[in-house]
């Protein structure tokens, strides 16, 4: 069955529901000593609420750069980006990134107090309430009775959870992921992966996450964009909410990655468009 297209609901086809992130036409460059490289090329894509929205695309596509564009960081040199129809141009509280890299986390400072720390800062709430919600999202990720440890008394998997538990606190509008769980063994991004979808299942947040993974992607993800090679173009767009973790491994599941593996590196016959890749926007 063909899902629906962006901006439309399943249950109520002929009703335009505004997105909540619009990336239009967006081209992105950056400098070098030599020239100036682009690393995107007029990609557009929606994001709707409660959407766990996936940029796929291998190495030097513009995938990071595209999500540090949404955040603020960069400016398109080209189209515009919008969230809830106001023009991005510089980071907010709005949107909130997790990184790669856990060891941003102040080691002077508890867990409970890495937690509180951006609400603090930003004058989102006074000391009190501040407490009240960083232990609310310390109980979400299951560290409330690591709030006062500190951060070198932590692994891997558990810095993780701090740091989703840090932006989830602020109550972003869209939480932006740029390859959370890269630098963790198999077995604690496989726990990371599956922890990430049970607190998305409670909170119901908005989540646009960064991968290279695509099992990772059709996991996380219930709508993936998939970017070509340098610079990045948006080649097709997947419908991907019928996997899960428990999928690894099925011959369904296989198969999906095997194509979509395929529409990110090679030439797809016209043919094989029409009949195998019915759920796929194909973007050409």
């Amino acid at each position: 069955m063909n899902a629906p297209l962006p901006g439309h609901t399943a249950s109520n086809p002929g009703v335009t529901v505004p997105a909540l992130l619009a990336v239009d036409q967006v081209s992105l460059e950056y400098r070098t000593p030599a020239r100036v490289v682009r690393a995107t090329h007029r990609v557009s894509f929606e994001v709707d609420r409660e959407d766990r929205f996936v940029l796929l695309g291998p190495s030097g596509c513009g995938k990071s750069t595209l999500l540090k564009a949404v955040a603020g960081f960069i400016r398109p040199s080209e189209g515009e980006i919008r969230l809830q129809g106001q023009v991005v141009n510089e980071p907010g509280p709005d949107r909130i990134v997790v990184f790669q890299e856990f060891d941003q986390l102040p080691p002077w400072k508890t867990v409970k107090q890495n937690v509180m720390f951006p609400l603090l800062a930003s004058g989102t709430l006074k000391r009190r309430e501040a407490e009240e919600r960083a232990l609310h999202y310390l109980e979400k990720v299951g560290l409330a009775a690591f709030a006062d440890a500190y951060p070198h008394t932590l692994s891997g998997g558990m810095k993780a959870r701090v740091a989703i538990a840090r932006a989830l606190a602020m109550q972003p509008k869209v939480l932006l992921m740029d390859e959370p769980f890269a630098a963790l063994d198999a077995l604690t991004r496989r726990k990371m992966q599956e922890e990430l979808l049970q607190l998305w299942e409670e909170v119901r947040f908005t989540l646009l996450f960064v991968t290279h993974s695509i099992e990772e992607a059709l996991v996380v993800g219930n709508r993936i964009l998939l970017l070509s090679p340098h610079p990045g173009r948006v080649r097709a767009e997947i419908h991907s909410h019928q996997y899960n973790l428990h999928s690894l491994g099925g011959a369904e599941f296989q198969a999906s990655a095997r194509r979509i593996h395929r529409l990110l590196f090679d030439e797809i016959p016209q043919a094989e468009t029409e009949v195998d890749f019915a759920d796929i926007r194909i973007a050409y």
